[in-house]
């Protein structure tokens, strides 16, 4: 089986009755749409596939609007497809079966701020750059920051983590409690404010990840962190990809706590360059961001530095101002757009990736070897303080073949991840894409417990159904 369009079943769309339309337009009203442009919208992500849009759209704007639209959806059999901000990567917000997507954006209300408590409550819609404006006033912010301006439903759905992850951790480590309807309709709550808990099984964890499939997510407590005394972002060139990362692992074995460090190679550096109209040398180059007092910033930079030097880094230079430091991070979250951008035209089939630290070099080095001798056009960024990485490449779509090497490269990364005892996804989660990986990864007893969770919480599979695997 291929990490291609083949490597998910193709189960026909089920049937959506005009009655359930009829029920749903009673309820929504205007907030019920069946028009093509909204479904096209709603049937669309950042990843490569190509299916049909859902039957209709309902947008929700508090929990008891999801609970109407689940009962229904149950009563009827009908899939229903949670969506919050589009950023999937990995085919999760596809209609494979037709059925109802679920919009959340508009649930996007601040509940409450808990300053003293370091927690915020927010319902699903609300995304990362919403709360850390609405808290800043506080001297608190929410760190986990995956790139693109996510909804925090979504990302506690795909758990996510991305430039922050070094030092904060993921969305697992940072959600406290949520409130979920089931497939039943039924709204349960897990877990609480308090820092932690012993009591019974961590349900919390378990819809986190769960892209979709176990329940809906309409309100997510999150913990907040105190805004550091002093921060400074620092770039430095390399020769070599391999360099770079030597000095990230060399970093991370010896304890310097990073805030961020992000490796994009010349090609990457090549395509912001032009995207974001900036002059930075392109060659294989590292972002690092040191966080703490002004004394602890200095000393990390020194250090880091001097290990820089010893492993042939060039130029380290120091973004000095909060402008000049919001400009890079930006220019690196739009890496993806960046991309495309330089083919115009193109689509993107990308993979992520995370092995332990020590394995990096080995892992980074393969994927680079087997992507120069395509002659595909490409380019690797990463999260790489934490072992995550991702390649991207860059295809014509109207070249089958193209996307056929792509996909088996994208093949191969993972591969080789899980072979050096690393995981076929660090942040974008499995949805359509990765479900052959996910098979490999878990083995069949890992594999058939996920389904009895599943068929447990949802015995009609009615909750994005053809997700992480099939039934």
């Amino acid at each position: 089986m291929s990490s291609s369009d083949s490597a998910w079943p193709r189960i026909a769309r089920r049937p959506v009755p005009g009655s359930l339309i009829d029920e749903l337009r009673m309820i929504f009203g205007a907030r019920l749409s069946t028009a093509l442009s909204v479904r096209e919208q709603h049937g669309r992500d950042e990843s490569p596939f190509e299916v049909a849009g859902p039957d209709a759209v309902v947008f929700c704007e508090e929990t008891e609007d999801v609970v109407a639209a689940l009962g229904l959806a149950a009563k009827h059999l009908v899939p229903v497809i949670p969506f919050g901000a589009g950023t999937s990567l990995e085919g999760h917000l596809l209609a494979v079966q037709g059925g109802i997507s679920l919009d959340l954006s508009r649930m996007s209300r601040i509940l409450r701020i808990d300053a003293d408590d370091l927690t915020a409550t927010v319902q699903p819609g609300v995304t990362r750059e919403q709360l850390n404006a609405e808290i800043r006033h506080t001297g608190l912010f929410f760190p986990v920051d995956p790139g693109a301006n996510a909804s925090l439903g979504g990302m506690c759905a795909t758990r996510a983590s991305g430039t922050n992850a070094v030092r904060y951790g993921t969305m697992r480590e940072n959600v406290l409690a949520l409130e979920v309807v089931t497939a039943a309709a039924e709204v349960i709550r897990t877990g609480t404010r308090a820092r932690k808990s012993s009591a019974g099984y961590d349900l919390t964890r378990l819809f986190i990840g769960s892209e979709g499939t176990l329940g809906v997510i309409t309100e997510v407590t999150v913990r907040l962190y105190p805004v550091p005394e002093a921060s400074s972002v620092a770039v430095c060139n390399f020769r070599s990809v391999s360099q770079a990362v030597a000095v990230t692992i060399a970093t991370v074995q010896i304890g310097i706590p990073i805030a961020r460090v992000e490796l994009l190679d010349a090609h990457a550096v090549r395509a912001v360059n032009k995207y974001a109209h900036l002059q930075l040398l392109e060659t294989p180059m590292l972002f690092i961001e040191f966080q703490g007092s002004e004394q602890e910033v200095a000393a990390q930079a020194r250090t880091v530095q001097q290990i820089a030097s010893d492993n042939g880094g060039e130029d380290f230079q120091w973004a000095v101002t909060q402008e000049e430091r919001t400009r890079l991070w930006t220019a690196r979250h739009h890496a993806y757009f960046a991309g495309m951008a330089a083919y115009p035209g193109c689509r993107t089939v990308t993979t992520d990736a995370c092995v332990p630290i020590s394995r990096l070099s080995e892992a980074i080095a393969d994927s680079v070897s087997d992507a120069d001798s395509s002659g595909l056009p490409y380019y690797i960024v990463g999260h790489v303080g934490d072992g995550n990485y991702h390649v991207s490449y860059l295809v014509d779509p109207g070249i089958p073949k193209q996307r056929a090497l792509a996909e088996a490269m994208s093949r191969r990364v993972v591969e080789c991840a899980m072979l050096l005892e690393g995981t076929c996804t660090g942040e974008h989660g499995i949805g359509l894409h990765k479900q052959d990986f996910l098979a490999m990864e878990a083995g069949p007893g890992g594999l058939q417990m996920m389904r009895t969770i599943k068929r447990a919480l949802d015995p009609d599979n009615i909750l994005n159904p053809g997700k992480i695997f099939s039934l």
